[in-house]
């Protein structure tokens, strides 16, 4: 497990840059954290990382944004609106966990289950991460990876 502390929203984007420059066909980023905690900002880090120049925006109400153009395709998923299980599956968001380029979930924390089981089923990898607003500037970002 990985703590890094971000004194801006500058620093949270440039971690996420780092992720996506180093990123492999198959990722899955599952963020948790409050609202406002910088979980688009690091999304928006790291597709500037994959070279995506598309404008990042949280898909809130969309539940999954696409953005191709880049050296792999992200897809952004926000799960917030979705408050069982059964809600998110019925919205068909399975091929995400498996992603063919980087997926990053947001409030990943209601998928938890399925996306630990996908990961032991696949040779897949998936990162945690948990942001916690720190203050007004300041977040701890914990983050931890399994699978290959």
């Amino acid at each position: 497990m990985a703590t890094f502390i971000s004194h801006s929203p500058a620093e949270t984007e440039a971690l996420g840059e780092r992720w996506g420059r180093d990123a492999q066909c198959g990722l899955v980023i599952a963020l948790s954290g409050d609202l406002g905690a910088g979980k688009t900002q690091l999304v928006k880090g790291l597709a500037r990382g994959l070279g995506v120049t598309s404008r990042v925006h949280s898909p809130t109400f969309t539940l999954v944004n696409e953005y191709a153009g880049g050296r792999l395709r992200l897809f952004h998923l926000d799960l917030y609106r979705l408050e069982t299980r059964e809600q998110i599956l019925s919205a068909g968001l399975e091929d995400y966990w498996q992603p063919d380029g980087v997926a990053v979930i947001e409030w990943a924390e209601r998928a938890k289950e399925e996306l630990r089981m996908k990961n032991e089923e696949s040779d897949r990898r998936l990162r945690c991460v948990q942001i916690e607003v720190l203050n007004d500037t300041e977040r701890r970002i914990i983050y931890e990876d399994s699978g290959v």
